[in-house]
């Protein structure tokens, strides 16, 4: 099992690479400003030292021996200088009287050097070069001064520059370590309070003081909310199927009681009744089954996979022909209209269960000998599925009660579960559509409509 991420090691690495990253930028910053400044420096330097040579050079202007001797001084006077400080930077110095080469302290250099900035310098270090005139003397002195801007990247250059962060990386990394235990407190005390709790407990946890935590209690409190929604309708299936079996089952148990009675075994008629009234107990026992889990299935919550397109006027005609059977016993005719393609992505399931149930149900409440119409069209953005029938049709006033669980309307001969159009109402809404009822022409029968849009 592989061993969890820390998100405090998460924190503190990321404050880590912080401090590096900034200390890396201050580097850099620090490094370019030193190459330029050292750049600029060593100019000025170089320029100040040719017109000093160029005024000892000018008292003996007349004398060209003496001039090469008095350069050659000089230089040794500059490296006399610079020998304890370790200065490693080359300078050469040329002198010229009415265009003859008097004086090179460094022949072996190239005529022309590397000047800051130029392409050559990207190979070699740059030179900063000075030349004075003595038009009276004819004194020409050219000084060349190597810019010395590699100290930083020794290893002196690089301890010097990043000495202080690394000091005070301890002392920095510290208060961050501090900071971010107090500041992971509040998530700790929101998993102590859901250990705390009670298995049966799903109340919502109370809101946090902290906005960034607000998002994470609302994601709780939701899923918290969906749990008890779940539950409850787990319970109230539970507790319906319990309630409604009990009159089948008592039925069955009661007629197969009466069946291996001896009074009943001698007695052939009775013996048939009580046969076929365990037939009968059981057909409705299993009706009423099949009934609470499609109403189950259809309130189901949605899942997250985008549903099938399905051809909606070849889906509702396979139910009708489902159905034809039962309508054919009861001479009754059912007719189909649609349009010629209407395709929409619906889940399969709960709308078989809404058409499975609209069409028993126009079926079973139709006289016989009826007719039954179904229509599919356009409807806007969605489309309209009405299923009119002739039978006693539902009062007004009973229209919505109608879609409640277990409600059948009073004075109904015809037998059922009181679960058809709550099934119908729920499957309706699983796939984003509503479900109406209305007379029929001249007050007669009933007409559902169920309007169902395109996309969910």
């Amino acid at each position: 099992m592989n061993k969890p991420s820390s998100l405090f090691r998460r924190l503190m690495l990321g404050f880590t690479g912080v401090i590096a990253l900034v200390a890396l930028v201050g580097f850099t910053y620090v490094a370019i400003e030193a190459k330029i400044t050292q750049a600029a420096r060593t100019a000025s330097e170089n320029a100040a030292h040719t017109r000093e040579v160029l005024l000892h050079l000018s008292e003996i202007a007349d004398d060209r021996v003496r001039i090469a001797r008095a350069a050659a001084s000089l230089e040794d006077v500059r490296r006399a200088m610079f020998h304890d400080l370790d200065y490693h930077s080359r300078v050469r110095l040329r002198v010229w009287q009415h265009g003859a080469l008097v004086y090179n302290s460094l022949p072996a250099l190239p005529e022309v050097l590397p000047a800051p900035g130029s392409a050559a310098a990207r190979q070699a270090n740059a030179w900063a070069v000075t030349v004075a005139r003595d038009d009276a003397n004819g004194l020409v002195v050219e000084r060349s001064h190597e810019i010395d801007d590699e100290w930083m990247l020794s290893f002196s250059g690089v301890s010097f520059l990043l000495s202080s962060t690394i000091f005070s990386l301890p002392l920095l990394l510290l208060p961050a370590w501090l900071i971010v235990g107090i500041g992971l407190k509040p998530l700790r005390s929101i998993a102590e309070q859901i250990e705390a709790r009670a298995v049966s407990d799903l109340t919502a946890l109370p809101d946090s003081k902290y906005r960034e935590l607000s998002p994470l209690i609302d994601a709780i409190n939701r899923l918290m909310a969906r749990l008890s929604q779940r539950i409850e309708r787990e319970h109230e299936f539970l507790t319906d199927a319990a309630h409604e079996l009990k009159t089948p089952l008592a039925a069955i148990q009661i007629n197969a009681h009466l069946l291996l009675s001896r009074s009943v075994a001698d007695n052939p008629e009775r013996s048939a009744e009580a046969g076929q009234g365990l037939r009968d107990g059981v057909a409705r026992a299993t009706h009423m089954v099949h009934q609470l889990l499609a109403f189950e299935r259809a309130r189901a919550e949605p899942s997250a996979e985008p549903l099938p397109q399905t051809d909606l006027c070849g889906f509702v005609r396979s139910r009708l022909a489902s159905a034809a059977p039962l309508a054919m016993a009861r001479g009754i005719e059912l007719e189909f209209q649609s349009a010629a393609a209407c395709s929409m992505a619906v889940h399969v399931e709960s709308m078989a269960a809404l058409l499975d149930n609209l069409i028993s149900n126009a079926i079973k409440y139709s006289p016989e000998g009826g007719r039954i119409v179904v229509r599919l069209e356009e409807d806007g953005d969605g489309y309209r599925l009405t299923i009119a029938d002739q039978g006693p049709g539902i009062a007004p006033a009973l229209q919505q009660k109608v879609f409640e669980r277990f409600y059948r309307v009073p004075g109904q001969e015809q037998s059922g579960s009181g679960l058809g159009l709550a099934i119908a109402e729920r499957a309706a809404e699983r796939n984003g559509g509503t479900i109406t009822l209305s007379h029929g022409n001249d007050g007669e029968g009933l007409i559902v409509t169920v309007v169902l849009p395109r996309t969910l």
